[in-house]
């Protein structure tokens, strides 16, 4: 399927310093889930986007109720009421729309916030931006709501050693006993297919989305949610979907919101991963913002690489929060920079 990717792998809990990422073409195909954005430290990307680190409301307003759909008078499944809360949980439960309100006592982002997704590098949002997406090796940016991007399927190649030498088990093999490797991006794949394994990574990655509460971060978004599409079929969606539940579970306990980042396909299983809102990378160019609304209502926050699509999608979808990014997510003192939202 389509994807964009970034990945971003740090090994700290915390490290004071923004990485940049960036190289170029979005993967073709038709109709999967869009990209799945992310960071490389210090390399390229090619059609994922870069690396680096915002506070806003969240929740509808007025209440919400089954597929993200707006309703009055109270909440109901993911839904959110304005000044409420929403709990989690039904099959295509909606995480509602507008602002004032909390999921469970973490405060969710503004629905239609003016947004800027800045994980190749930090830097002064643009004027009227409300929600920022910075890598977790970056720095929230005041006052605004502040979104970390985690990679937590994949390795980064500058992180091999860290992999292979120090928990080698937690790296998905082939039956030759070598590493299964994103051919794309030249990436390991780590190994959710056992619960002992998934626990292993949670300890791991967890401890990033520690580091992004302690920096000061409003919520999370894990990258590479579909990496089982590239496990040889050694990795199934009910493992991912497991190892995700786990990583919401550590956010929510430290009172971080969790986004689904891309994957469509697994829109029916947000009420295991139990994710407040999503991040979707060129939802407009592959006729899936429709899907993403079902299950989250307006709190899809909508990132698109070529101007047709922006386009499209701000006149076809008023209500979401859609930015233009160059494909290296760069920062504005690149000669790559490109941005635009409404």
């Amino acid at each position: 399927m389509p994807s964009v990717r970034v990945f971003v792998l740090g090994l700290g809990v915390l490290v004071v310093s923004a990485c940049t990422d960036g190289d170029g073409a979005t993967n073709g195909g038709g109709g999967g889930a869009s990209g799945d954005a992310g960071n490389d430290s210090g390399g390229s990307v090619s059609g994922r986007a870069g690396a680096s680190a915002g506070n806003g409301a969240g929740n509808g307003s007025g209440g919400a109720a089954g597929a993200g759909a707006n309703g009055s008078g109270g909440t109901s499944s993911a839904g959110a009421s304005s000044g409420g809360t929403a709990n989690q949980g039904g099959a295509g439960a909606g995480a509602g729309s507008g602002s004032g309100g909390s999921a469970q006592g973490r405060r969710l982002p503004e629905a239609n916030a003016p947004f800027d997704y800045q994980i190749g590098g930090d830097y002064p949002p643009p004027s009227g931006v409300m929600i920022v997406s910075r890598d977790r090796e970056g720095f929230p940016a005041p006052n605004l709501y502040n979104i970390c991007y985690v990679n937590g399927f994949q390795a980064q190649p500058s992180e091999e050693s860290f992999w292979l030498d120090d928990h080698p088990t937690l790296v998905l093999r082939d039956a030759a006993g070598d590493p299964v490797i994103d051919a794309d991006w030249d990436e390991m794949l780590l190994d959710t297919s056992t619960s002992e394994k998934r626990d292993a990574l949670a300890e791991i990655v967890g401890g990033w989305i520690t580091g992004c509460k302690t920096a000061g971060f409003d919520a999370v978004e894990i990258d590479n949610l579909d990496s089982y599409s590239r496990s040889e079929d050694l990795l199934t969606q009910d493992d991912n979907v497991a190892f995700m539940r786990l990583l919401a579970d550590s956010a929510h306990a430290q009172g971080l919101a969790i986004a689904q980042k891309n994957s469509t396909e697994l829109l029916e299983r947000v009420p295991d991963m139990q994710t407040d809102f999503a991040v979707a990378e060129e939802c407009n160019r592959w006729a899936e913002c429709d899907d993403y609304r079902t299950v989250y209502g307006d709190r899809v926050f909508v990132i698109e690489y070529r101007q047709q699509d922006f386009d499209a999608g701000c006149s076809e979808y008023p209500g979401l929060s859609i930015v233009l990014r160059d494909l290296d997510v760069s920062m504005p003192s690149s000669g790559s920079y490109v941005y635009d939202g409404c």
